[in-house]
Formats: C-alpha cells, structure tokens, sequence
C-alpha cells in the first residue's frame, strides 16, 4: 500500500521535533533541533530549516501539532496557534497542510486558527490516540525536557479527566517537571549535606540536566542549551552548578559527594512522578496488568516507574513496527511528531 510521504511537526516551545514517513509509511528519520521561540519566530524560521536539511527528502503532506503557542512571545493562545499556523502555511504553501485538534481530528489551516482550543498544546493527544490505537489499555508517560504527561487509555479511546493544561494541571495529567530545564528549586527545597538539611537557594543555578548528568541517565545530545551558567556540560561543570545551589563553591567536597546529593534530588523527583501517576491510576480505570508506555526523553525513568509501581513497561517504539533504520529511541524522543505523521497516514493499525 503507498501513501504520501508526510512530515509531522512538533512545535514546541524549546524544540521542534519532526519525524519523517516515506510512501510505504516507514519511519525514515526522526529529528529534534533546539528552538528558543520565546525570543522571536526568527528561531523557529531557523529550526524549521535545519529540520529539512537533516530531513533531506520533500514530502507532500505536512502534519502540525504544537505546545510553543504558549510562550510569552504572544498574549494568549489564539495569538499564538493563530500565528504558528500562518508561519507554517507560508513555508508549506505548495504542500498539504494539516494541523491536529485532538477530538477533532486534522483541520486546514484556516479552520485551525478558528480551532485554537482545539489545536493548542494537543501533541500529547496524539501519541496517546496512537498508543489507545495499538493496545486495549495503559498509560502514557511521556517526560520530557520540561513536562510530564500521564494519559491513561482504554478500549481504543482516551480516559483522561480534561483536555486544556488547566484541567490537566489538576489532575495531574500534566506535570511541569522534566529530566532537562527544570530548576532544582522545584523538584526539591532541601537537600542533606554535611549532617544538615540545607534550603535550596531559589535561583537558576543549576537545571535537572545537571542532576542525570551526574547520575549518568542523561541520555546523549537530550540537553541541547546551554547551561545555567554557559559552562561546561560535562560533570565537572553540573556538580559546580549544583554546589551553588547549596550555596558553595565545587571545592567544598568531592564528586562523589555531589553525585550523592544528585541522587537525593533526583529521587524527589521521581516521588513527584511517583504521586501523579498513582494519582491517575488511582482512578481504578485501569487493570492491574495495564502496563506504562514510556516516551520522551527522560523514558527512563518511566521505566523506573513502571518497576516501582510493580506494572510492565513497554517503550513507545514498541508500539511500531515500520521503524526501517531510524535510531529507535529518538522515536520516542519524539513521540508526537511521530503519532501526528502516522495519524496523518491514515495509519491506525499496523
């Protein structure tokens, strides 16, 4: 069977993600750029580019989801999809644009605008219909570099409680923690040193890149800014970053002692992971045997999770079979621009 060779996008607010699909809808590259959009489009004119250099191939038919409508470059959400979809129909005005809306499937772009409820921060929808699509049950966890997202699924549909990152937040459905750009500050407010508890001081000394950096579960070429202080990302430069969080100097100890207060912070965070899925879980919505699919690049700790809450686990690349030579981990990387493209196929079932 052939299909039309698609892209699908993700537009994020600091990456963009893109997964390329060739006429036999295989998997032929997957590929995520950084994009600081909150600093101008110009940075998303860029990505795009580098994307299509990596890609190399033209495709008929593009497949747009997004999260980047939420930075504060723009007022409000309809400001936001209203000027993402126009960039995109401007760059792809002679290919077939498609834009997803969760519950409401692909629009054109000029219903998109109109949609922007429907289209704003729905990648997660996506890789969760795809998921729902290819197993009776489970639930998504995909962490990525600054968010979580817990989606649980049933019988071919979606089981979540809310659908905008309002209702989601509550529910903890979405949190806002990840395995990259998340500040120390949040995910612990103490740490024991010295015999001592000390406050963690609520600056952007250090980010959780640091903390799995020192771990060494920092998965390769995941942390793609630059440092909270612009210096080396190797783990000389993440343990001088944490000790200024304790308010000291890398001197003050040895590695191994900030590698020991890495593993503190980092198991706060998985108690904060932890809490939420147990929280959607709670729910009694899923049988026992429903396993975690893990996604994004912190998958790991869904893994993780997965062994703690005594469930099976299933990587999302487990879900396809068309993958051909693509790295299979960045599949999951990218786990919505992957589902949009496959989605935008036409291809529910495998």
């Amino acid at each position: 069977m052939r299909f039309e060779t698609t892209i699908g996008w993700d537009l994020g607010g600091a990456h963009i993600k893109a997964a390329y699909l060739d006429d036999r809808g295989r998997i032929k590259n997957v590929v995520q750029l950084p994009c600081p959009l909150w600093q101008g489009l110009l940075h998303l004119e860029y990505a795009i580019d580098g994307v299509l250099a990596e890609l190399t191939r033209p495709a008929r038919v593009h497949a747009v989801t997004m999260t980047g409508e939420l930075v504060d470059l723009f007022d409000d959400r309809r400001q936001g999809v209203s000027t993402l979809v126009d960039l995109m129909g401007r760059r792809f005005a002679h290919s077939e644009l498609k834009f997803f809306g969760g519950e409401a499937g692909f629009v054109a772009g000029c219903e998109a605008s109109r949609m922007y409820g429907q289209v704003a921060s729905s990648n997660w929808f996506a890789s969760a219909l795809l998921a729902a699509q290819r197993l009776p049950y489970g639930l998504l966890v995909d962490i990525g570099s600054t968010t979580s997202d817990f989606i649980p699924f049933h019988a071919g549909a979606l089981a979540t409680m809310s659908r905008d990152d309002h209702g989601r937040l509550l529910r903890q459905e979405l949190v806002y923690t990840g395995v990259v750009r998340t500040p120390l500050m949040t995910v612990a407010k103490r740490v024991p040193f010295a015999g001592e508890w000390v406050p963690l001081m609520a600056e952007h000394f250090a980010s959780t890149a640091d903390i799995y950096r020192l771990t060494s579960d920092l998965p390769e070429d995941a942390d793609q800014f630059p440092a909270a202080d612009q210096g080396e990302k190797d783990a000389m430069g993440s343990a001088r970053r944490l000790a200024r969080m304790v308010g000291l100097d890398l001197d003050a100890a040895d590695l191994r002692v900030w590698r020991s207060l890495a593993r503190f912070v980092a198991e706060q965070q998985m108690r904060q992971l932890a809490d939420a899925c147990e929280c959607v879980l709670s729910r009694g919505l899923l049988p026992d045997q429903a396993p975690l699919i893990g996604a994004g690049v912190g998958a790991f700790l869904v893994e993780r999770l997965a062994a703690r809450l005594e469930r099976p686990f299933l990587r999302f690349d487990g879900l396809l079979v068309d993958i051909d030579d693509t790295d299979s981990g960045r599949i999951g990387d990218c786990a919505p621009a992957v589902a949009v493209a496959l989605l935008a196929q036409g291809r529910s079932s495998l």
